[in-house]
């Protein structure tokens, strides 16, 4: 069997829709939930439906786990059985260990061409980035040119999301700048975006549907004059005010690209339910 010039690979949290990941041959190690005595391999073992109904009910709270050294060594040889090299765009350093598992897999693995990528990202800024570099591979660009395509989107993304509460990311020690709001969490509705990688502050709001609104705006203001925008809405356990956020999003930015996309158990367990969300970029 020929193999492809460039195969490219992510993780599970980037959220990219299944029919996206399929189309353009993208390959996705998963993460891992770990609740109790369990190991579950996200979109293996559980899906986002059965873990926030579970989430609801059990008096555990889960936690979280990045693939060893030993199982992207596994990942990569599968991967480069069908392909020449790899370009692998990956969850944020300092939201996971998951580049560090990649670069050590990487540095043990002969015969194997691998270019690792830090997306300072996670869910669809993550996913924007891999789809950029598939799309890129698809045009037969080679791995230089591959990884760079990635690297332009992960130099535009934005992500910013509206918590309804700071309790799950505090549990889960990926609060970063926001930690200052801790105080005052029962009272407003955090307005959070992820900026140089970490979990940072953008407003307080009052309401919910307020930082909904300023959300928007932001998004609004900073796309505006751009062409050429993709954009997707996240949320957690949240679809028909995602829906609606949607909507929104193509009035307000007319994106040539629209995802919807919801958080798998992993990025739910730091952000808890309720979250929503808006990732965007514009090429031009």
């Amino acid at each position: 069997m020929s193999k492809v010039s460039v195969a490219v690979v992510t993780d599970s949290t980037a959220h990219i829709p299944e029919e996206l990941v399929t189309r353009h041959s993208i390959h996705v190690i998963p993460q891992i939930l770990l609740w109790g005595e369990e190991k579950l391999y996200e979109g293996v073992d559980i899906t986002p439906t059965r873990f926030y109904e579970r989430l609801r009910q059990s008096s555990v709270l889960p936690t979280t786990s990045q693939p060893s050294v030993g199982e992207f060594v596994d990942f990569f040889t599968k991967v480069a059985e069908t392909a020449e090299s790899i370009v692998g765009v990956f969850i944020g350093e300092h939201l996971s260990g998951t580049l560090a598992s990649a670069h050590g897999a990487a540095e043990i693995m002969t015969g194997a061409t691998i270019e690792i990528i830090d997306s300072r990202s996670t869910s669809m800024g993550l996913g924007f980035a891999a789809l950029a570099a598939a799309r890129a591979a698809e045009r037969g660009l080679s791995s230089a040119e591959v990884a760079q395509a990635a690297r332009e989107v992960v130099s535009r993304v934005r992500v910013i999301f509206v918590v309804d509460t700071l309790e799950y990311l505090h549990r889960g020690g990926r609060i970063g700048g926001a930690q200052r709001l801790m105080g005052s969490m029962l009272s407003v509705k955090p307005l959070l975006h992820l900026q140089d990688g970490r979990i940072e502050p953008l407003a307080s709001v009052r309401t919910k549907g307020k930082a909904v609104h300023r959300m928007l705006d932001q998004a609004q203001e900073e796309m505006r004059g751009k062409s050429k925008v993709h954009a997707a809405v996240l949320h957690a356990v949240a679809a028909a005010e995602a829906e609606s956020v949607a909507e929104q999003v193509v009035s307000r930015l007319e994106p040539v690209e629209m995802i919807r996309a919801e958080l798998g158990p992993v990025i739910g367990t730091h952000v808890g339910p309720g979250m929503v969300g808006v990732v965007y970029y514009a090429e031009a």
